[in-house]
């Protein structure tokens, strides 16, 4: 029986995450140069027209129809919404209708490709761009999401992921990597720091804002577990936020704006595969070991390679490191899954085999698009601005009288 309360509830979450979008295009924009600012935004905006197009015409039924020998679902099933039903589809919910449901996880496709624009930024041209985006769902954001939310093999095997831990962050976080192993390095690195706090604050702030709806949403009800994903949400956030301040000031004697904004996605990342599986006081630790773990990635990383907004070292690993920690805080009297060795080796297989996979298939899927027609950005270009080149249009375009 539909309930009125939880159609309510799930409109709201679903808006919740769809803002998630325009919140990482303005958080990325504000984070790099003003003349390349357009270009990461549009590389986050596109996604909406582009992934919806695939969740109608069979995106949706890889996931969510009928299993294929544990690996992917049926894209004939709904495709062009044809045999979808309108009202309930109890496989899924028995309290809202399908079509709801249908539009709540098409958000959280359309969010996760963008989010690894930031690992390789400036050096990837727009077609380039939304060649790798279409593959990249295609081969590894549908397949993924079936295997642990569409009845694939790793739910068979008892894998979770309350939220997106493993499907969204591990995909697009270890993903990323493939896609800078065949871009390289930046012709030119910003040494001046983001071009507008501005922008990153207000996309900080909708990111968080969404997150909640992000996280909440995924019980599906207006219910006694929304309240439990809700809280632990707010909790690793903050948690994640003061840990991370503290350890900026530690190594740098002083506190900086951006690095609290990092710390906190760094404990939403981890918390996210999770929050519907421990209790509040558990969501403390899981913020705190996010940060703990992230901030270390991040140094890590900017040695070894050139993940320009250290995508891998927060969303990366923040998903990595909450999908495991499922093994050792869930508590049954939760969301039915007890936290213990069996548990625990179950979410370090899939996370490793989710990373591993997304890293390799992303690589492939950039070598063969740029066998194709080179889709790296030429050092002229990323000199001269990706925004003049390829748009013509300027973030600040003021006109002469």
């Amino acid at each position: 029986m539909i309930i009125h309360g939880d159609v309510a509830f799930m409109i709201i979450s679903t808006v919740l995450v769809l803002i998630m979008t325009p919140g990482l295009a303005l958080f990325y924009g504000g984070l790099v140069e003003k003349k390349n600012s357009l270009t990461i935004m549009f590389q986050c905006f596109i996604s909406i027209g582009i992934v919806t197009v695939l969740w109608i015409f069979g995106g949706f039924g890889m996931v969510f129809g009928s299993d294929i020998n544990g690996i992917i679902g049926n894209p004939l099933n709904y495709f062009g919404f044809m045999g979808m039903d309108y009202l309930i589809n109890p496989q899924y919910s028995d309290n809202i209708p399908f079509l709801l449901f249908f539009m709540y996880q098409l958000m959280f496709a359309i969010i996760t490709a963008p989010l690894m624009t930031g690992a390789f930024a400036n050096r990837i041209t727009i077609g380039g761009w939304i060649k790798v985006l279409i593959l990249w769902m295609i081969l590894i954001y549908f397949p993924v999401a079936h295997w642990v939310w569409g009845g694939g093999f790793l739910s068979k095997l008892g894998f979770v992921d309350y939220a997106g831990g493993a499907v969204i962050h591990i995909t697009a976080g270890f993903g990323c990597l493939g896609g800078i192993a065949v871009l390289g390095n930046r012709a030119q690195k910003n040494t001046k720091g983001p071009f507008n706090l501005g922008l990153v604050t207000i996309g900080a702030g909708l990111l968080l804002f969404g997150w909640f709806g992000f996280n909440a949403g995924g019980s599906l009800a207006a219910a006694d577990t929304a309240s439990i994903v809700f809280t632990n949400t707010g909790v690793a956030s903050a948690f994640g936020m003061i840990t991370w301040c503290i350890l900026h000031y530690i190594e740098h004697k002083r506190f900086s704006f951006l690095e609290m904004i990092v710390g906190a996605v760094a404990g939403l990342a981890t918390i996210t595969p999770c929050a519907g599986y421990i209790t509040p006081y558990s969501s403390i630790l899981v913020g705190i070991l996010g940060a703990l773990v992230c901030f270390l990635c991040v140094i890590i990383e900017r040695k070894l390679f050139d993940d320009a907004l250290d995508v891998w070292g927060t969303h990366g690993m923040g998903g990595f490191l909450g999908t495991i920690l499922i093994g050792i805080f869930a508590n049954s009297t939760i969301n039915d899954v007890q936290g213990g060795v069996n548990q625990l080796l179950i979410q370090l297989f899939g996370a490793v085999l989710i990373a591993i996979y997304s890293f390799i298939v992303t690589y492939l899927i950039f070598v063969i698009v740029n066998k194709i027609k080179s889709i790296k950005v030429s050092e002229e270009i990323q000199k001269e601005g990706l925004d003049k080149v390829f748009f013509g249009e300027s973030i600040i375009n003021l006109q002469e009288k």
